[in-house]
């Protein structure tokens, strides 16, 4: 396992750009801290983020994980260069001759794939415990410990969307398209969430259009993308000042903040296809 990580590390760090997606993934990972600066006006109201709670403890860990995860595409674009230059580069096919076999190839992939989601985890995690521990209204220990699920379910959203990168990688060779159709994926979610909503209020009895849209929302929770997504639902609801302003408009706002077993069993399927349809295409492709 290290000989395959340290084949992947020399790669890596001869690569130019490379190193500056990764440097520049956590430098934006950083500027979460920014946010607790963030302070403007509002007629006679003064209005300061940090002051509105989103990083008192536990509740820092699910919106730090749920904003975070927002960046992924700049390793996203690392990991489907690293396998498009193994094909544009020949060092593919050179790995091979001198004796890797593919099942190590796949494996030294997924090994940064892991890499990358665990530093990430790991940064995130500390940025988390410093801004709480200067912002938060409460530093009780049982507190601070609680929903840190939210890491790993950080852990394996990264997870599941790396090794989707990589059998996009594998699928195309080529890092721009492969980039493209993952954009693609992600906006053709959205378009065929609005269009099955249509269709299904317009061809099935509903009683109104948000019931419709209720059917095919959980029927998009099943798409690639979304079944990754859903496994950091979002916070801002959470927030006191959120839910207040909701009851003075006579809103009701119950909502489950928690990944239910079905999202996490959906995801870790996701992920086992796709590091399996990475396999099966070296497999099958003549190199």
């Amino acid at each position: 396992m290290i000989r395959l990580f340290l084949i992947e590390y020399q790669k890596l760090i001869k690569s130019r750009s490379s190193v500056l997606l990764i440097g520049a993934y956590f430098f934006f990972l950083t500027l979460i801290a920014a946010i607790a600066a963030i302070k403007f006006d509002i007629g006679p109201i003064q209005f300061h983020l940090a002051e509105q709670g989103i990083f008192n403890f536990p509740f820092i860990w699910h919106f730090n994980t749920f904003i975070a995860a927002f960046f992924k595409l700049f390793l996203a674009v690392v990991i489907v260069s690293m396998v498009s230059n193994e094909y544009s580069n020949r060092t593919l096919k050179q790995n091979l001759i001198d004796g890797l076999s593919k099942e190590e190839f796949i494996a030294s992939k997924l090994i940064m794939v892991v890499v990358f989601s665990g530093l990430s985890t790991l940064f995130v995690t500390l940025i988390s415990a410093v801004l709480g521990g200067i912002y938060s209204d409460y530093t009780e220990w049982s507190l601070i410990v609680l929903d840190l699920q939210f890491l790993g379910l950080y852990f394996l959203k990264l997870i599941g969307f790396f090794s989707l990168c990589l059998f996009l990688g594998m699928l195309i060779k080529r890092s721009a398209f492969a980039i493209g159709v993952l954009i693609v994926i992600a906006i053709g979610e959205q378009v065929a969430f609005g269009i099955g909503g249509e269709l299904l209020y317009e061809f099935m009895t509903f009683e109104s259009k948000s019931d419709a849209f209720a059917l095919a929302q959980e029927i998009k929770s099943y798409f690639p993308l979304q079944a990754s997504f859903n496994l950091i639902h979002e916070p801002f609801s959470r927030l006191s000042a959120v839910q207040t302003v909701a009851k003075e408009l006579g809103e009701s706002m119950e909502l489950d903040y928690y990944t239910s077993a079905k999202e996490v069993a959906l995801a870790l399927l996701y992920t086992a296809l796709y590091i399996w349809g990475s396999f099966k295409l070296l497999q099958r492709r003549d190199l």
